[in-house]
């Protein structure tokens, strides 16, 4: 089956990410969110991002145009009836997700592929929860999506060869590359990644060093291109926290235990650079350490 029309479910910082990587790629594109308000500030965003690639001379105003016009804002379900795949991008808790399959499954058409961007949930188990296991697969893309080179393909317990087939073929069209892994928690990256930022939390938390102190020395002396701490910031400390409580309850090791910090943080609606405040205060001309 060749993949011409993708529906888009969350039109958050990952969906409009993914809706635009794929009208720019020349696929139409359905983009759903149950709030219209979200809908309109990912067009805008879609928009300002591919400006932004003209301003870089990576794209034409041509190329613009034609993948806005590409993009079809939905606030009803029925229109993902014309899709040959939809993802689901919504916030990482299992229990959204599941709601979200069991309202689509019934509109989708019974050729299509059903996919995820969960960073860290089993595929197998929201599989399960859908009426296509063998049609169902996680796509998980990076963040921000339009920069991110990387997507990681993971199978369920039930997936079909074909259904692998036809979703490396997506990715392989839109100018991706994938990266192939099993159904564990928090898959390949997050697994490495996350357990890394929560021990920069704990270094926090412990005194071992100020939020400027780790996220130097991590730049300066592991070369990363971002402190795990903004890098925190950047991802939404909510995320973070359910990615490490995936791991501590999928795995049952301690070493995956969240750092209380990261907990304090999220309960005070410190969530990083969405709340305007996190490991950094953002609501200044610069971004201030907050300890």
């Amino acid at each position: 089956m060749k993949i011409g029309t993708v529906g888009v479910i969350g039109a958050g910082q990952m969906g409009n990410g993914i809706a635009h990587v794929c009208a720019l790629s020349g696929l139409d594109v359905i983009l759903h969110d149950v709030d219209e308000g979200a809908i309109e500030r990912g067009l805008a965003t879609i928009n300002g991002n591919l400006a932004r690639q003209v301003a870089k001379g990576t794209i034409d105003d041509a190329a613009r145009d034609a993948a806005m016009s590409r993009i079809r804002a939905s606030g009803g379900l029925e229109a993902l009836s014309a899709c040959d795949l939809a993802i689901e991008s919504a916030t990482e808790e299992e229990q959204v997700k599941r709601k979200i399959f069991a309202d689509i499954c019934p509109v989708l058409s019974e050729h299509a592929i059903l996919a995820t961007n969960t960073s860290s949930i089993s595929i197998t188990r929201l599989a399960a929860s859908t009426d296509r296991p063998e049609r169902f697969m996680g796509i998980h893309f990076m963040n921000p999506v339009p920069r991110m080179e990387l997507v990681e393909l993971v199978r369920g317990i039930a997936t079909d060869e074909d259904t692998f087939k036809e979703c490396k073929g997506f990715v392989d069209h839109i100018g991706k590359k994938a990266t192939v892994a099993e159904d564990f928690p928090a898959f390949i990256v997050n697994r490495i990644l996350l357990p890394m930022i929560n021990e920069a939390i704990y270094t926090l938390y412990e005194g071992v060093g100020s939020v400027e102190a780790i996220d130097t020395a991590m730049k300066l002396g592991a070369n990363h291109p971002m402190g795990p701490l903004e890098l925190a910031d950047f991802i939404g400390l909510d995320t973070c926290l359910s990615i490490m409580q995936v791991l501590y309850e999928g795995l049952a090791d301690s070493k995956y235990r969240p750092c209380p910090l990261l907990v304090k943080y999220v309960e005070a609606g410190w969530l990083g650079r969405k709340a305007n405040r996190g490991f950094y205060d953002y609501r200044g001309e610069a971004p201030v350490p907050t300890r």
